[in-house]
């Protein structure tokens, strides 16, 4: 066995076995054996971006009970936990959610030294990669994507952008405008390198939405931009998007999960498994379960393998008629007893894999967002009000309604945050972000908390940090009211 081909393996495995290890504890300088070993081929190269790819999914980020977008919607007022003894329940009754309750940090920065060792050894590689571009568009894509959830989970994160351990070790927080600076940068890179059509782990052209394409960095960086306030570009980007008509079309409410969606940008690849004990498709097997549609009233739906459902603040935001609650939610009843009347539970009904098994995968990014993030970008600048209205209209016409009522700058920004809410309700973690980037999440959330049987305090519109990587690091400070 040559040198090269050990190093290879070498690393191949550190990049798939270290995703239970924090993040600044990865003492080996992997860099220095992938530019050498792991990315001599192309096919070798795949593989280590494929296993990235793989591994958003599996390590729990974007999939399972503890994926980020359906702890977010448990958080905020997009459901009500039925199991109470969850962290995201008790943060509102303790005022105190604890850092081990948040793994996404460890995680998500075990997810970026992945990346940063591909990055590293596909550009340090002296052999003729055909896929080069490709491998690291999406490594380039991944890492910005990795950064947008840190900055808007936790706030202010070290920005790491190398394997140096030694660095990353002291690193301080970045302020989150400069985290922003660096996804928009590696977006830009990312739009540079990846082609307009999907390509699969050989390269080659594939009717597959799993690996991120160019359009998919264009409509990330047209969020990022919106964050950002940077009006200008996110229309421009959200343009760029949705003027690919041949290849993105907004779908029908039935099919919009479902894969081969023309509405999809990107989407992970779903892997079987066993999650809590439930035989699932990881984290859409909890929106539905096996529950009935009706039940003894001993019973909720948590006795079904479904441990929350809609909070009525969600309920409630849908107007009469919208075709979205017809058929995205669904109500199943709890019967009545001699000493109680029936109660109706509703659940979230967008995703059905467990019903369909293997007709969905994750979507992480799809068309409707892009005409949401151009309608906001348009009002705000207030120079195309009626466009920012048809973007709306568009929207809502495929739910069935009226185009909106409001005309003016401030009436249409309040009317894309209300389609926003109805359309973009428990994915992505979009209800939580909004809020924040709004300003309105005090407000929303201190009658919310109180609705869920506790209260609000305005430091949990962020996360707790790794208590671990803060004893480690001396230059790594906690987030303000935790401990």
């Amino acid at each position: 066995m040559t040198m090269k081909i050990f190093n290879s393996i070498i690393v191949l495995l550190l990049l798939f076995t270290t995703g239970c290890k924090k993040f600044l504890e990865i003492p080996l300088p992997v860099n220095q054996i992938a530019g050498e070993g792991a990315f001599l081929s192309d096919n070798s190269a795949g593989a280590v971006a494929t296993g990235n790819l793989t591994d958003m999914f599996t390590s729990n980020l974007f999939g399972g009970q503890n994926a980020i977008p359906l702890r977010a919607a448990l958080y905020m007022d997009d459901l009500n936990n039925l199991f109470t003894t969850s962290p995201q329940h008790q943060a509102y009754f303790t005022d105190n959610l604890q850092s081990p309750d948040c793994g996404q940090w460890t995680s998500l920065y075990t997810r970026i030294f992945k990346i940063n060792t591909t990055i590293e050894g596909l550009n340090a590689s002296g052999a003729v990669l055909e896929n080069r571009n490709q491998w690291l568009g999406e490594s380039y894509f991944l890492r910005a994507y990795m950064y947008f959830h840190l900055v808007n989970l936790f706030g202010d994160a070290p920005l790491a952008i190398t394997s140096d351990f030694k660095v990353n070790n002291v690193l301080p927080r970045a302020p989150q405008a400069d985290v922003y600076k660096q996804i928009i940068a590696d977006l830009k890179l990312a739009q540079g390198l990846l082609s307009e059509d999907y390509r699969d782990g050989y390269g080659q052209s594939t009717s597959s939405r799993t690996r991120p394409n160019k359009g998919a960095a264009t409509a990330l960086l047209a969020r990022a931009y919106l964050y950002t306030k940077d009006w200008v570009n996110a229309e421009a980007q959200a343009s760029a998007v949705i003027n690919q008509s041949a290849t993105y079309q907004l779908a029908g409410l039935d099919s919009v999960f479902r894969i081969g969606s023309t509405e999809t940008l990107w989407e992970m690849s779903i892997v079987p498994g066993t999650n809590s004990g439930i035989t699932s498709v990881y984290e859409y097997s909890v929106y539905n379960g096996s529950t009935p549609s009706s039940f003894p009233a001993d019973k909720t739906p948590f006795n079904y393998g479904v441990p929350f459902c809609m909070h009525d603040d969600l309920r409630n935001a849908f107007e009469p008629g919208d075709n979205r609650f017809a058929k995205w939610v669904r109500p199943v009843v709890r019967n009545a007893s001699d000493t109680s009347s029936a109660n109706t539970y509703y659940l979230i009904y967008k995703y059905k894999s467990l019903i369909a098994a293997g007709a969905e995968n994750s979507v992480q990014m799809r068309l409707a967002e892009q005409y949401l993030i151009r309608a906001e970008a348009r009002a705000q600048q207030g120079n195309d009000l009626a466009g920012a209205k048809a973007d709306v209209d568009f929207v809502r016409a495929r739910a069935g309604l009226e185009g909106t009522a409001a005309t003016a700058k401030e009436t249409l920004v309040t009317a894309v945050i209300q389609e926003r809410r109805v359309e973009l309700f428990t994915e992505g973690g979009h209800r939580f972000f909004d809020l924040k980037r709004t300003g309105t999440i005090d407000a929303v959330m201190s009658i919310s908390a109180v609705q869920k049987g506790g209260a609000w305090n305005t430091d949990r519109q962020v996360w707790p940090i790794s208590t671990g990587d803060i004893l480690v690091n001396p230059n790594l400070v906690q987030n303000h009211g935790y401990q």
